[in-house]
């Protein structure tokens, strides 16, 4: 078996995030009189980490938004995001089962998200699955980020592997360009939060629910 570690993004793929995100954001521009972010132009905002986001939900709004300011509401973002985490947050169905599988055919696991660290290792601790990833990296773990090919392999080191013995699976251009970028095969999934069609990503198979998984990772180590 040529494959036997999966890399997961998290934000719409590994979870379903974007409520309680867009809860958070929504909280901390209302201030500034801006039109809520809907969940219609959430694949616009999300891929960069929390930062990004802010700065597109300005640019939506056709407002300035200087450094120091930023900063600030990154600050707030953090703060609010952290209290709020998993409110409406869930692991997409079928999720865990399909890794009960694989696991038990020897496959190990990690986490590779453009969110902070220090989030998304409490997201996964609050929804209770810390311990099924060998290695979990963010956004600012390193001085670069997906879809630089460094963070998968970085990602993939930590978990004691080499990224060519991993499949990313994700929902966004940022993650499949990570995975062509690292030279490593790669999923997309239909229910994230993508802004553009899926089936132009480039990955090499497609799944529209998670009991596909164990079927698709079969494909691809064929």
């Amino acid at each position: 078996m040529k494959y036997t570690h999966i890399i997961f993004d998290l934000d719409g793929t590994f979870a379903h995030t974007a409520l309680d995100l867009l809860g958070t954001l929504n909280r901390i521009t209302q201030r500034f009189s801006l039109k809520p972010i809907s969940m219609d132009q959430f694949g616009q905002i999300i891929g960069h980490g929390a930062k990004a986001m802010i700065a597109r939900s300005f640019e939506l709004n056709d407002l300035e938004l200087d450094e120091e300011l930023h900063d600030e509401l990154f600050d707030e973002f953090l703060k609010d995001y952290s209290e709020n985490i998993a409110n409406e947050t869930y692991i997409f169905d079928g999720l865990l089962d399909a890794m009960a599988q694989l696991e038990s055919d020897g496959f190990g696991f990690s986490i590779c998200t453009n969110k902070t660290e220090r989030m998304a290792r409490k997201l996964i601790e609050t929804l209770g699955v810390v311990d099924r990833f060998q290695s979990l990296t963010g956004g600012d773990t390193f001085a670069f980020k997906k879809p630089d090919e460094r963070h998968l392999i970085e990602t993939a080191r930590l978990a004691g592997t080499e990224v060519a013995n991993c499949i990313m699976i994700g929902d966004s251009i940022t993650d499949i360009s990570a995975a062509k970028n690292a030279n490593i095969p790669s999923i997309a999934v239909t229910f994230g939060y993508s802004d553009m069609p899926v089936n132009e990503l480039g990955a090499n198979v497609i799944i529209e629910h998670y009991r596909e998984l164990v079927d698709a990772v079969g494909r691809i180590n064929a």
